[in-house]
């Protein structure tokens, strides 16, 4: 990874793209700690130390890389973006139009990239909303009487708002910036680099409190380990082959060849761990709004703890649940045989139509099985490292920060040698 850093800032293109990409993640970083107006600084620090933020809140908190909790004009970081985003693919299924679109090629998938950049905004307006909202009435840190809002005239709190949504289109507006002109998936790079801004100081925190150095190292070969074996099954891909007839077309020869389908063992990424998440965690956001004796309120905190049996548990079947539904959306085994057929593609021993079909599906279905249970595991591993060394319930690290960080990195050193190459055989050519 490193020697690919080095070559790529020898390469003259390469290093202004690296430094673009450099300079907007440091303009993101810079607003994630400005303060949006009308917020007390002073008491919101004093709220985060009696405070352990936990649920939806806590989910939102580290995909900004800490900014939502301090209130910072990017304090929705990248969320809206990203929920927007699987709301266009989930909307595939039942809008017809949608699925038009998508199959239109660029000019179609510029549309939906339209769509998401509203409905971005829209839902930034709307968490931005509820968020303020939140604070206002002082339910945003459990626990803590400070006000951290000593305004709350309508004024204050509109301008508020506008400042959180209008950060929103902003991050959305510089991740686009870094797809376009930099290296890798802007978006992706952002959420890296708001979970990478705050990683290691909270890992050290475990040492500096009820931890100590031994449960520390514990927490350190965890993270070691995970990351392993995200490495191992993020880059693991089952390759079904597939070879293309020759055809005349006018006078030139056509197809002959033979190719693959590469189909990774975990298709759905880190989109079935949010989903799963979100649902569990909104009950508990809800319950802050109820009175602590209703026997609701007290029976979600019983069951729906971040270490209670019932939550493990609904965790686990939603991750399995979502990991199957979002890669049945993303791959569709009919559109693939048809497109194999429309080319004269077959894979071999299996006659083309709906007898590939069914392949597909079985190997679908066997690899997603897989997918599941890593994703499972992965996002079980910091709770059961919890309970097992017996620390608090706000670890700095889970099952979608690791597989972000290491994804992102991998893609990135993948696009970076990638462009290395492309550059080499061009002057080779030349």
């Amino acid at each position: 990874m490193l020697s690919a850093f080095l070559q790529a800032f020898k390469t003259p293109d390469l290093r202004r793209k690296l430094l673009f990409t450099f300079a907007i993640m440091a303009l993101f970083r810079l607003g994630s700690v400005v303060p949006t107006p009308g917020v007390s600084m002073h008491n919101v620090q004093q709220c985060i130390g009696q405070s352990e933020d936990a649920g939806l809140i806590s989910l939102i908190n580290i995909f900004s890389g800490g900014a939502l909790l301090q209130l910072s004009v990017f304090a929705l970081g990248i969320m809206p973006y990203i929920t927007a985003s699987i709301i266009i693919q989930l909307l595939r299924v039942v809008i017809p139009h949608f699925e038009q679109l998508h199959q239109e090629g660029q000019q179609g998938t510029a549309k939906l990239t339209q769509y998401t950049r509203y409905l971005t905004i829209g839902l930034g307006l709307l968490q931005s909303s509820t968020i303020v909202a939140t604070a206002a009435n002082g339910n945003l840190f459990h626990g803590c009487t400070v006000p951290i809002i000593p305004d709350t005239s309508i004024l204050t709190l509109s301008i508020m708002v506008i400042t959180m949504t209008a950060g929103t289109g902003l991050v959305m507006w510089l991740g686009e910036l870094i797809t376009e002109n930099g290296i890798g998936n802007g978006m992706s790079l952002l959420i890296f680099t708001s979970i990478v801004a705050k990683f290691p100081q909270s890992m050290w925190s475990i040492a500096g409190g009820n931890g100590g150095l031994g449960k520390f190292l514990a927490v350190v070969a965890i993270v070691l380990l995970a990351t392993l074996a995200v490495v191992f099954v993020e880059q693991a891909t089952r390759r079904i082959p597939v070879q293309y007839a020759k055809r005349m077309v006018g006078r030139r020869m056509l197809g002959g060849s033979t190719t693959y389908i590469p189909i990774k063992i975990n298709m759905a990424g880190v989109i079935p761990v949010i989903f799963a998440a979100s649902l569990l965690a909104m009950p508990q956001m809800i319950s802050r709004f109820g009175n602590p004796t209703d026997g609701w309120v007290q029976w979600i905190a019983r069951n729906l703890g971040p270490t209670d049996t019932v939550h493990l548990v609904l965790y686990a079947l939603l991750l399995i649940f979502f990991t199957f539904f979002y890669t049945a959306i993303t791959f569709d085994p009919q559109e693939v045989a048809d497109n194999m057929k429309k080319y004269g593609g077959f894979i071999p021993g299996i006659r083309a139509g709906e007898p590939t079909v069914k392949y597909l599906s079985y190997v679908i279905s066997r690899i997603t099985t897989a997918g599941a249970i890593y994703l499972t595991v992965l996002a079980l591993l910091p709770t059961l490292a919890v309970i097992g060394l017996g620390l608090s319930q706000n670890l700095p690290f889970g099952g979608t920060t690791i597989l972000i960080m290491v994804g992102v990195g991998l893609q990135t050193v993948k696009e970076i040698n990638s462009q290395l190459q492309q550059r080499h055989y061009e002057g080779f050519l030349s």
